[in-house]
């Protein structure tokens, strides 16, 4: 797992010493004003490693124009029109091509984007490999531009970073851009770009702080990306009324040049761009106008669409006299960053904070939050107190005398979460972030859910507490929990089925992440399991960890002991973490997690057995074990409990496999539902699918471990928004 570990490339620092000519001298603004053709302010201008991206802002501005970025994703429409379309572009006058790299899961990219990612995936555009091979062709077929690969992290971690450079380089591109890749997570690529001389363009967004962008631009050799909304890709209407003030604030940061994207869709607003930076971003007009001629259209004719659409846009890059914002340098060697930089949030070599720019700033305020009310007394009374008359805690634990019979073995203790109000664990995550979301004055509450249970607790809090509450919840999860979806809707809730995708929770977690970059300034995504980017992971062990503490307290009043195993389901893993974590430095107790099993673990697309049968990953936020293809594509799940059927698991349980505190094993489908069978005529109680995989493999413990140990089982929710989807198994009409 070399991937997993930051390297220090010290010979990069000294291989790379910026000289004196990549900083800006005193005299560089009035360089701009004084009598010199454009050739020769440009002739005289600092640069970094002199490369094509250079040489593209070079030209544009000897012409007295805004250098014109288009974009296309690899493999779209056909793997066999991409580099046609590239040397379209070419033609058509782009300065600079970004090439989308497909990947199953672009959080930060609007619909159009979204589409053109999964039809060259279906039409298999898959790897690294795929994209470099079209970059190779369309430089032996005399593209001569800067070709600038942008895309998500994990694909090109799981190619190898120092490998993903080399061969970058000798296909002919020219840097990358990697959404969700902030410079505390980027050292290994920014180091391996410089000692190859590529590019790793920074992402700048409105809400980005002034400390932000310094750091990004520290990291930068050629130019920035500054992102002209809070927003995902996507055409607009009309241009942001504060985009001049964004970029006059990075300028005065940096003196690279400076090219806005998102929205930017007809010449008029391309003028409006060139008249205040270096360069203008062009994505979703170009796929657009390419879209219009149909299925059925030859590669030719899609490669002259493109040139047309691209000629009609650079119409607008002329710039004005009174152009602003202007670089005064076009190129910088960037620091080489060493591995001691700060690193948030790892549990061993897991977590992290993979984040597109835009929600930088509400991560930190949500951090500085959490880190100030998690020790202080009045909040935590207040949970307290939320737990207690709310919630209904301390929830029961008691001895499941039947199903310890039955088992013949160890014996068997229930947690009855399922007791709580609203009928799951959730509500303890629920209620502690609706309160710090409050005093972060967000009044705008989103969630994602899959078997409706969180959206089910996050609906109820909103109303306690009168916040706005939207929930994204997969098309397929609607279909088989719409008992919960109409309690979401009856408590005040709005939510919205998500049919993107595989249409089950990684999807609504994608859909609630797109939200949230459009509305982070009044939103806070109140997120329901342990997953995700730092603090997210932390915050909901913290708020669950209720249950552990608990569960302590109550075996040393009934058995005068601690359990020899705690036992619970686990899918992002929020109640299993939540149980385990209080049990972390007590050694003697065992702890088990119960994943998906599905159909079987041996055939991909079967199961959800991401600590089993999966691989280390970046998803969604955070690193840990996926199910993904080799090239980092995120594959297929199935599990009959919607709250199980996820691709990932929270950082902390790839920790806790890692380093062996915890054991994770995979109960199938069909052992879930005998798992349910013996709850309910055994106990009388009706457990959750998600519980009822925790459920059969306790009791196959409780025979192995036999008599005298002790073993609790969290029940982590109630089964009635089950049961249609259980009558139906059954062939029972309700």
């Amino acid at each position: 797992m070399r991937f997993l570990h930051l390297i220090s490339l010290l010979s990069v620092a000294t291989a790379w010493v910026p000289s004196a000519s990549s900083h800006i001298p005193t005299t560089a603004l009035s360089m701009v004003a004084s009598s010199t053709s454009p050739a020769q302010k440009v002739a005289e201008m600092p640069r970094g490693m002199d490369g094509r991206l250079e040489q593209a802002f070079a030209s544009a501005k000897e012409k007295g124009e805004a250098a014109f970025v288009t974009f296309v994703t690899a493999g779209y429409p056909q793997k066999q029109d991409t580099p046609a379309i590239l040397l379209a572009m070419q033609e058509g006058g782009a300065s600079i091509i970004e090439l989308g790299i497909p990947y199953t899961d672009p959080q930060a990219d609007g619909t159009t984007i979204q589409r053109t990612n999964q039809k060259a995936i279906k039409g298999g555009t898959k790897t690294i490999e795929d994209c470099l091979a079209m970059v190779k062709q369309a430089r032996d077929e005399g593209l001569t531009v800067p070709v600038v690969l942008m895309g998500y992290y994990n694909p090109f971690l799981q190619y190898g970073l120092e490998k993903l450079c080399v061969d970058t380089k000798e296909a002919g591109a020219d840097g990358f851009i990697v959404v969700d890749l902030p410079p505390q997570e980027g050292v290994e690529l920014n180091n391996y770009c410089v000692q190859n001389g590529l590019s790793n363009v920074p992402l700048v967004a409105p809400t980005s702080s002034d400390k932000r962008i310094e750091a990004l631009t520290s990291i930068a050799s050629s130019f920035l990306y500054c992102v002209s909304v809070t927003g995902v890709t996507g055409a607009r209407d009309a241009l942001p009324d504060d985009l001049e003030d964004f970029i006059g604030r990075v300028r005065e940061k940096t003196p690279l040049p400076l090219c806005v994207g998102f929205g930017i869709s007809t010449p008029q607003m391309v003028q409006g761009v060139a008249d205040i930076s270096d360069g203008v971003v062009v994505g979703s007009a170009i796929l657009n106008a390419m879209d219009s001629l149909g299925e059925d259209a030859s590669t030719e004719e899609k490669a002259e669409a493109i040139r047309k659409a691209v000629a009609h846009l650079k119409t607008g890059t002329k710039q004005s006299e009174t152009a602003k914002n202007q670089a005064t340098a076009l190129g910088q060697i960037p620091k080489a960053w060493s591995a001691s930089k700060e690193h948030p949030g790892r549990f061993g070599d897991f977590g992290g904070q993979y984040i597109p720019e835009t929600l930088s700033v509400a991560f930190e305020e949500f951090e500085e939050s959490f880190e100030k009310l998690k020790n202080d007394p009045e909040f935590l009374a207040e949970l307290d107190e939320y737990r207690r008359d709310f919630v209904g805690g301390p929830t029961p634990l008691h001895k499941a005398e039947r199903l310890t019979e039955f088992a013949g073995g160890a014996t068997i203790w229930l947690k009855r979460e399922d007791l709580a109000h609203t009928g799951a664990h959730k509500i303890n995550n629920a209620i502690g972030q609706a309160l710090m979301a409050k005093r972060l004055g967000k009044p705008r509450i989103i969630a994602e859910t899959g078997a409706g249970q969180h959206g089910v607790a996050t609906a109820t809090v909103c109303a306690k507490l009168g916040l706005e509450c939207i929930v994204y919840m997969g098309a397929v999860d609607c279909e088989r929990q719409k008992l919960n979806v109409f309690r979401m809707n009856t408590l005040g809730a709005k939510v919205v089925p998500v049919e993107e995708g595989q249409r089950t929770l990684k999807d609504a977690i994608n859909e609630a992440m797109r939200d949230w970059v459009t509305n982070v300034r009044n939103t806070h995504y109140l997120i329901g399991s342990a997953v995700g980017p730092h603090p997210f992971p932390a915050v909901v062990r913290e708020f669950q960890s209720v249950m552990g503490r608990e569960i302590k307290q109550q075996m040393k009043e009934k058995a005068n002991k601690l359990p020899d195993a705690v036992v619970a389901c686990v899918g992002g893993g929020s109640n299993a973490i939540g149980a385990f974590a209080p049990f972390a430095d007590d050694k003697e107790v065992k702890l088990y997690g119960a994943e998906a099993a599905g159909r079987g673990i041996e055939v991909d697309e079967e199961h959800c057995a991401s600590l089993t049968k999966g691989t280390p990953g970046v998803l969604q936020g955070a690193l840990t074990y996926l199910i993904q293809e080799k090239s980092g594509q995120t594959l297929k799940t199935h599990s009959i409990s919607a709250g199980l059927d996820y691709p990932g698991v929270g950082p902390e349980h790839a920790y806790l496999k890692a380093s062996g505190r915890a054991t994770y094993l995979a109960v199938t489908d069909d052992e879930a539902l005998q798992g349910f069978k013996w709850m309910c005529e055994l106990e009388g109680i009706i457990p959750a699918l998600e519980t009822s995989h925790a459920i059969y493999l306790a009791v196959q413990l409780a025979k192995e471990m036999g008599p005298g140990k002790d073993i609790v089982i969290n029940m982590s929710g109630r089964g009635d928004k089950d049961m249609p989807q259980i009558a139906r198994i059954m062939g029972v009409d309700v």
